[in-house]
Order: C-alpha cells, then structure tokens, then sequence
C-alpha cells in the first residue's frame, strides 16, 4: 500500500466521483464513525443519502434560517452580551450544537444554558471520538471515553427522543396528527423508513451523534475561522466595517473564502478498492490510499489568482468554479449540509430575498452586529491537543 497524493484539481473532482474509491478519512473513529453516512460506500450510502436527502432540501433550510435559527442564535449569545466578553471557540461550539442539535433530533427537554453546557460536554468527547487518528494522547483510552459518552448521551437524550418522535408518528398513521407535527430532523426521517432501511439501535445511535458533531464541529471551526479572517480584514480595510454591518452577501463570501483557504479537513482521503486509471493517465493500484491535498488544490494561482493563497472575499472567480473550491468535497461524499452551513452561491440577477445564507455566515454577521471585536488584552491560542490546525482559545469582547 502506498499513500497517491492528488494535487490537482481535476484529477481530485476524478476521484471523488469514482466508484472504486472509499471513504478513508475516519478509519481510526470506528467507535463513533463506523457505519455513519460518511463512511457507508456503494448501494448502502446510496440508499442512506436517498432517504436523508428528504430533509436535507433548500425549503427546510429556508425554514431553519428564517423562522428557528435567529431566536436560537440570540439566546446562546445573550449571556455572553450580559457579560461583555466570550471566548469564540466554546461559545462557536455551543451556538452551532444548538442548531445541530435541531436538525439532528437531539431534543432539548431543559432548554437551559446548563442543558447547552451539558450537552456541549459529550460533543467535545465525539469530535475526540471522530478525530482520533489526529488525538495526541493515549488513543485507546479516549476510544474507550467515547463508547462510554456515546453510551450515555443514548440514555439521557437519544431514548427519550425516540419515545417522543414514535408517539408523534402513530398519531399521524391513526390520524390523530398532522405533518406539519412532525420534527423536521434526521431521527424522525429514519425512525419513520424504519421498514425501507433498518438500522440497528446501535447504528441509529452513532448516526444521530454523528450529525450532531459534524454539524456542530464543522460549522463552529468555519464560524470561529470567519471570525478571525474578517478581523484582519477590517485591520486592513477599516473602510469595510460598514460591507460587515450591512451586507448579508458580503459575510458569506468571507466564509466561503475561508473556507477555501482552511478546509474542516486539510486533505480528503480515499481507499482503492481496484486498480485504476485516471483520465490524465495517473495508475492508482488496489489497496492505495489517495490522499486528496485540499490546501494545494484549494490555493491553485491558475484556479483563484495570484494571491490564491491570501483571504480576499472580493476574489473575482468564473461562474463554474464554486468559491470555497473542493472544500465540501463532490460526487457521492459531497457534504449534505454544505448549503445548510454555508448557503448557497449568489449570482448576479439572482433574487436576495429568497437568497439561501447559511447557518455559518448569519452566525458571523450577528456577532458584528453586537459589536463583537478581539479582546485586546488576550491573545487567541491554538489547541495543542490535536495536529490540525484549531484554536484553542479566542478571546472577544461586545463593545456596543
């Protein structure tokens, strides 16, 4: 076996549509990653990302963004406005599990900031969990703390979310409910095709921790990213501010720039399940890992410019090439919840009413409009704990 390194970005669109290469990128997170979507090859994702795909629609994200994020956002920021500070990367992981939480089916039964914090401890132990081939400390212990989160997290949350979406199902078989009383979450969508694709418990557990984290996880590193490259930029365009203030479309460039530039995850990894040859002539032998350099491919002078490598949400682009470049993958894999996080690409002509945002880019614009600035008497930190390139630490101050 030997790792085919991919820095070009048609030959990495090659590979992410070819159906003899398999997901590699979360090998060593069996414990909470095994037979999640992301992992499933062939006909069982095909079938899996069929049936998920039902909720995962532009009109239920509409739905999200305009009638139940903006009160959720303004409740998880509201005690950190009563304090005048916060620290971006809890409070981005807090805000965005909030909302995963939503789309999961992870129900809030509390709904108190102690139920978030509570709650926020076993996701930080499933991104563990799903990154454990990056941990740098003892791996079977920490796979071993997982089991035991996810294990408890099916007791407190998961069982009695189940019990409620059942009840809520039967009625509406008897006609003792309507639709539109249905949750609309990935947990109701499996629970309620439980005749077209069975999941065991154990299966329908790691896939609902699975949306959780990743929509949390993803979302609040991208938040958190935004944040501070927009920072910059107003340090050097402080004629800008108002762009932040007022230009929803303007925000959302700068998340998918830094996107671009700082991918969730640096490479897209692949197992060759056959030899194969792609079209520019390269030969990938069975039983190679191709390694996708998504920094590379995404910092391309021929693809975005000269300054390919610097963060410039004005970057000109033709209309075929997507702004956050390969960084949400394509093909099979491709992220379900890509315009979920980060909307969609406006085009000139397009109607800005009914223009798709994203969960990522109205997160940062309600931070600026709260006067969010970095705290000037603490300096943000990375996290030493991991080999990816996070915050640890990011200080803020509300100045309004």
């Amino acid at each position: 076996m030997v790792d085919v390194r991919i820095t070009s970005f048609s030959e990495a669109q090659e590979c992410y549509r070819h159906k003899d290469l398999r997901q590699a990128l979360y090998d060593a997170g069996e414990v909470i990653m095994s037979d999640v979507i992301v992992n499933l090859h062939g006909d069982g994702h095909r079938a899996r990302r069929r049936l998920e795909n039902r909720l995962f629609r532009r009109d239920t994200f509409q739905y999200y963004e305009a009638e139940l994020f903006p009160s959720i956002i303004e409740a998880t920021v509201a005690p950190y406005l009563a304090a005048g500070s916060a620290e971006l990367v809890s409070f981005g992981h807090q805000l965005m599990m909030n909302l995963a939480a939503l789309t999961a089916g992870v129900d809030r039964s509390l709904g108190t900031p102690e139920e978030t914090f509570h709650l926020y401890d076993y996701l930080k132990t499933f991104i563990e969990g799903a990154t454990l081939a990056h941990y740098t400390g003892d791996k079977a212990a920490k796979a071993a703390e997982v089991q035991a989160s996810l294990e408890a997290f099916d007791s407190e949350f998961l069982m009695p979310g189940i019990a409620r979406r059942i009840a809520l199902i039967e009625a509406v078989d008897r006609g003792d409910a309507t639709e539109d009383q249905l949750p609309r979450d990935v947990l109701t969508v499996l629970l309620r095709n439980q005749d077209k694709i069975p999941l065991e418990h154990d299966s329908l557990r790691r896939e609902i921790a699975f949306y959780l984290l990743a929509g949390a996880h993803t979302s609040a590193t991208a938040f958190t990213r935004v944040m501070h490259h927009v920072f910059q930029w107003l340090a050097a365009h402080p004629g800008d501010e108002a762009r932040v203030m007022e230009d929803r479309l303007f925000v959302q460039r700068c998340t998918h720039e830094t996107i671009r530039l700082q991918p969730s995850s640096p490479t897209g990894m692949r197992w060759a399940l056959d030899d194969i040859t792609l079209s520019t002539g390269r030969a990938i032998a069975k039983g190679d890992r191709v390694v996708l350099d998504l920094i590379t491919i995404n910092r391309d002078p021929a693809l975005f410019g000269a300054d390919a490598d610097v963060f410039n949400p004005d970057r000109p682009l033709p209309p075929e090439m997507t702004p956050w470049g390969l960084s949400f993958g394509q093909g099979m894999h491709a992220c379900i919840g890509q315009d979920l996080a980060a909307g969609v690409r406006h085009v000139d002509g397009d109607a800005s009413e009914h223009h798709l945002f994203g969960l990522v880019p109205v997160a940062v614009q309600t931070m600026f409009d709260h006067g969010c600035r970095p705290d000037p008497e603490s300096a943000p930190e990375m996290d030493a704990s991991t080999t990816r390139p996070y915050f640890g630490r990011y200080p803020v101050v509300f100045v309004r």
